[in-house]
């Protein structure tokens, strides 16, 4: 990490003393890890657009401890080995001052070891399997709490689901987000010859046999659903494929946890409307904040650009980062990190975000209906829910909790009352 401007002897006590923030080094350097090409780039150029924007109106209010900021951007192309080389090559060559970066979950497990190593800061903004929790990663987007556990109570509750089809890629987030909901439909009385479950790999594209094995779930009659944990550009074929099967949502209702506006912006939704995502924003929530924010976005990157969830956890996040460091005094991460719980900041939702123990947020969770012009039509949408690191629906996970502020650990034995300390090795 770059050290900061120090001031000799008594002059540099006086300073310290009246309150002045110490200048850093300027500029202060922030590292974008964000894959521009490869099958993720649909989802992930986005966000790279996102944190130059942020970066750009906040230099204009003067920056932060007196320094412009620099975005650092780097491309991980996809590559899950080749996001730990491009974390290290940011933290060691560009000496970046925090990462704001990632969107699934292997390329998240991929650079963990080296942010870990590094003492690094990582600002990680999408929807993720939870069961993870270190001292050196904010998670500003979802934990299966916050999205996937309530939209499986609105199929339950609200559309009377009785079969599942969790269709996911196959990697970790889609996996263990399936797991913990499989554990939990059993708990709520769903059969598990009810829960079908699928995985294909990143790019998958032939999906007829496996809409029609969805079908041919509800042959007995039995209102079926598909969860969706399909990542990147996948889903273009799948959607397709549901449309060319003459399958609505009435039919067979989708809630996906990957698919935002940004991802439907290259469909024609004719077909898809009424299906569902969920998420902790819309593009179509109102309020003032959001209609700046995407005022400014569609200034910046042109009146066809969408705004999504994820970009409004870089942006939560990237405020709070800012905030942290202005009241540390300093960009150095453990300064940071310890300013960093409690912070507040709306939402661009409604509500004020707040910043855990945990390294998690407290963040309403919506749930949208797709329009036609590409939208979401939010039919639900609860108060704050604080995020939670570890599932209470598996039972090795039930009895963990993380506290980096007062406990100093990450999972934390409620029963034993001991911290468990495991080394990241992915």
């Amino acid at each position: 990490m770059k050290s900061f401007t120090s001031f000799a002897g008594l002059s540099a006590s006086l300073l310290l003393l009246s309150g002045t923030a110490a200048l850093a080094d300027c500029p202060v350097k922030v590292g974008v890890l964000h894959s521009l090409s490869g099958t993720m780039a649909i989802s992930e150029t986005t966000l790279k657009d996102t944190m130059e924007l942020l970066i750009e109106e906040q230099n204009a209010k003067g920056g932060v401890l007196g320094c412009q900021i620099e975005a650092v951007v780097v491309d991980p192309a996809s590559d899950w080995p080749l996001f730990a080389e491009k974390a290290r090559e940011l933290l060691t060559v560009h000496e970046v001052d925090v990462i704001f970066g990632n969107w699934t979950s292997v390329s998240r497990k991929s650079v963990l070891p080296v942010i870990e190593e590094l003492n690094g800061l990582l600002f990680y903004p999408v929807q993720y399997e939870g069961e993870e929790s270190s001292k050196n990663v904010f998670y500003t987007g979802a934990a299966p709490n916050q999205q996937a556990i309530p939209a499986t109570d609105y199929f339950l509750d609200e559309l009377g689901v009785e079969k599942f089809a969790l269709l996911g890629t196959d990697y970790v987030y889609p996996r263990t987000t399936n797991n913990i909901l499989e554990s939990y439909l059993k708990s709520k009385g769903i059969a598990e010859e009810d829960i079908f479950v699928n995985y294909t790999p990143f790019g998958h594209s032939d999906w007829a046999t496996i809409v029609a094995d969805v079908v041919a779930l509800g042959a007995d009659g039995k209102q079926v659903g598909v969860i969706s944990t399909i990542n990147g550009d996948a889903n273009i074929g799948f959607y397709k494929e549901l449309a060319a099967a003459g399958v609505s949502a009435d039919d067979i209702p989708v809630v996906a946890f990957s698919v935002g506006e940004e991802e439907l912006s290259g469909l024609d939704t004719t077909n898809l409307v009424g299906h569902l995502a969920a998420w902790n924003y819309f593009q179509s929530a109102e309020g003032e904040a959001n209609e700046a924010w995407i005022t400014a976005w569609k200034a910046k990157m042109g009146a066809d650009r969408v705004t999504n969830d994820p970009m409004e956890a870089h942006y939560i996040g990237f405020n709070m980062w800012v905030n942290a460091a202005t009241a540390a005094g300093t960009t150095d991460v453990d300064a940071v990190r310890s300013a960093m719980y409690g912070q507040e900041f709306p939402n661009l939702t409604g509500g004020t975000a707040v910043m855990l123990p945990n390294h998690h947020l407290s963040k309403p969770v919506l749930i949208g209906e797709i329009t036609a012009d590409g939208q979401f039509d939010i039919i639900s949408q609860t108060a704050e829910v604080p995020g939670d690191a570890w599932t209470d629906f598996l039972p090795e996970s039930a009895v963990l909790k993380s506290d980096w502020k007062d406990l100093g650990c990450g999972m934390y034995n409620t029963q034993t009352e001991t911290c468990v300390q495991i080394k990241s090795n992915y």
